[in-house]
């Protein structure tokens, strides 16, 4: 492979690893803003997941531009790029996962912090009720005949 044709795929698979590092980054940030509801800490978790991107991705493009493919230059930088974009993808794909996996755990960890929501009692079937909370606070329930009987059975 001659020096230009190392040269531009090495130009051509920087560009598309900082290109697809800012995409997950940006997309990224909204994504977790919203599930730790300081926009300044998704932003912090965003940039440690993409910085590991870019440093993975950059370190297969370095690996990827020392192996011999095809016979002439155009093939063989075209096979290169090929090769460099199904990594790409798949490292792509890994860093969605990372973040969907973060985001989780931070819905988790918010729905642990708030406590469980109400639990809300399905109506009864023939029944409107429209719940008054007693002095107790409590919302009451269908009377025992109701809650007992199957919604299958004759009435």
């Amino acid at each position: 492979m001659t020096t230009n044709a190392y040269l531009s795929f090495l130009a051509i698979g920087i560009a598309l690893v900082l290109i697809d590092g800012q995409i997950i980054y940006r997309s990224g940030r909204r994504y977790l803003e919203n599930s730790y509801g300081d926009p300044a800490a998704g932003a912090s978790m965003t940039r440690l997941v993409t910085v590991l991107f870019h440093l993975a991705t950059l370190g297969v493009l370095a690996l990827l531009s020392t192996i011999e493919m095809g016979g002439s230059d155009l093939p063989g930088v075209v096979g290169r790029i090929g090769v460099l974009l199904l990594i790409l993808a798949l490292a792509h794909a890994i860093t969605l996962g990372v973040l969907a996996r973060i985001r989780g755990e931070q819905e988790v960890e918010a729905v642990v912090q708030r406590g469980p929501r109400p639990r809300v009692e399905p109506e009864q079937q023939g029944t409107t009720v429209t719940p008054v909370p007693g002095q107790d606070g409590r919302y009451p329930t269908a009377s025992p005949s109701l809650e007992n009987r199957s919604p299958y059975s004759a009435q």
